[in-house]
């Protein structure tokens, strides 16, 4: 049975393909929408960018007929063959009884576009019985639901974050076959069914002391993650299993993309930047090192700053030179001042470059080991088109706290972090871990867990 969604804006603007996600099913779109869509198509970002292309897809479909009457969405490309229609409130409402007339009329103000883009899916429900109201709004969503209509939210770039991969298991496993993998350093990961460069944490069955680390490896074999105190990357050694884990990726020149997810303080861009800084300053893999961070201020913004592009740019990323400067200070304390100016000589060198997200559309980015901070609060397009800006021999690394997220279109299971680590999980060239605990310091810990 052909059913009838009826799209809200967020929709459009959060995918420029929500259009074509129904199949073989209508689609229609409140005029009220294209009204909102008319305000965001002159902005210059990705709201901007899908309100442009949305727009253009309708320009497209109009050759075929007219919209308001309805007309086919199959042709060249395109994976939906059900129709598209645009309809304004008032057409509904010329079909409607004088009754549903009255009901609305106290229900509505029609001056809100809410209430014009609710009134259509409200008149269709009642002449056609099976609309389905899509918003990313969930204030509209309840709204649609208390007059008996369904809802649902937009859920083609969504992922389930409660069940989200993480990296790793843990197997129970016999002594003889920990102590197998200790003595030849690797296994055959044919029974175990896992994914790319997934890690496996045995643990004996009656001793949960003896246990051994492994990750698979593209020939097939689970391989040995040897735990060597003296171990360390850039100054810093890994505190516990996760973190492990995270540098192997890391190191690891054939794994072209790393996603690393956990909360405040568990270390992920200090062991983002140590590996980068190891494997481009020491082995020589890679020519620099490209951190970006997505600018979405916490709270409200404090308004323009001054400088050029890296004088302004300090300020957002100031949280990479605090590692940075970590990462440079000796054991000695008194060091703060040649930290800084080591950081310092790096970016002057241009062996570090410190780039805006808004800059890197277009470019091509060959033998550099990218870093890109705070990733949960870009959208999966966004994502999309940094990693394809990857050229020959560059490392990508992604990192994120899908619960801090301060960008208000998106949330822990639509942000582009978490998408990414979902879909490319199947992918050689791709690795992720999840930390769980904090290791900045005990105050950081508790606040992460409790606040």
């Amino acid at each position: 049975m052909i059913k009838t969604f009826v799209l809200d804006t967020n929709v459009l603007l959060h995918s420029a393909q929500s259009i074509e996600s129904f199949q073989d099913n209508d689609v229609v779109i409140p005029m009220a929408v294209i009204e909102e869509l008319d305000k965001f198509k002159k902005y210059q970002d990705e709201l901007g960018r899908n309100a442009r292309q949305v727009i253009r897809k309708l320009d497209e479909l109009r050759e075929k007929g007219c919209l308001g009457k309805g007309v086919s969405m199959a042709g060249p490309g395109s994976l939906a063959t059900g129709k598209l229609q645009i309809i304004s409130a008032y057409q509904c409402n010329s079909k409607a009884t004088e009754e549903m007339k009255k009901i609305c009329d106290n229900m509505f103000n029609m001056d809100m576009p809410d209430n014009r883009i609710l009134r259509v899916a409200v008149m269709l429900h009642q002449e056609k019985g099976n609309v389905i109201f899509i918003s990313k709004d969930i204030n509209l969503r309840l709204k649609a639901d208390a007059l008996g209509i369904k809802v649902m939210d937009f859920e083609r770039e969504k992922v389930d974050f409660e069940s989200l991969f993480c990296g790793y298991r843990t197997i129970t496993a016999s002594n003889e076959l920990i102590d197998e993998l200790y003595a030849n350093k690797k296994l055959s990961a044919d029974e175990f069914k896992l994914l790319p460069n997934e890690f496996v944490l045995f643990q004996s069955e009656d001793n949960q002391k003896h246990s051994a680390l492994a990750r698979k490896h593209s020939d097939g074999t689970l391989c040995l993650l040897e735990a060597r105190p003296e171990m360390k990357v850039w100054n810093i050694a890994p505190r516990n299993k996760e973190q492990r884990m995270a540098l192997d990726l890391l190191l690891d020149p054939d794994i072209k993309l790393v996603t690393l997810v956990g909360r405040a303080g568990t270390g992920k861009t200090l062991l983002a930047l140590a590996a980068a800084l190891e494997t481009t300053l020491h082995a020589n893999l890679y020519e620099k090192i490209l951190v970006s961070r997505p600018i979405v201020p916490l709270g409200n913004d404090i308004g323009f700053l001054p400088g050029d592009k890296d004088e302004k740019l300090s300020h957002w990323m100031q949280p990479i030179f605090d590692n940075l400067d970590y990462l440079m200070r000796s054991n000695n304390k008194k060091d703060d001042q040649i930290s800084s100016k080591k950081t310092d000589d790096l970016i002057g060198n241009h062996k570090i470059e410190l780039e805006a997200i808004t800059y890197i559309r277009g470019r091509s980015i060959p033998r550099q080991f990218v870093i890109v901070d705070e990733a949960q609060n870009l959208t999966p397009h966004e994502v999309k088109t940094i990693i394809s800006r990857a050229g020959e021999d560059t490392k990508m690394v992604l990192t994120g706290d899908p619960h801090q997220i301060d960008n208000p279109y998106l949330d822990s299971s639509s942000n582009g972090l978490t998408y990414t680590v979902e879909r490319m999980k199947n992918q050689q060239l791709h690795g992720h871990v999840t930390l769980e605990k904090s290791e900045r310091s005990p105050l950081a810990a508790i606040a992460a867990e409790l606040l």
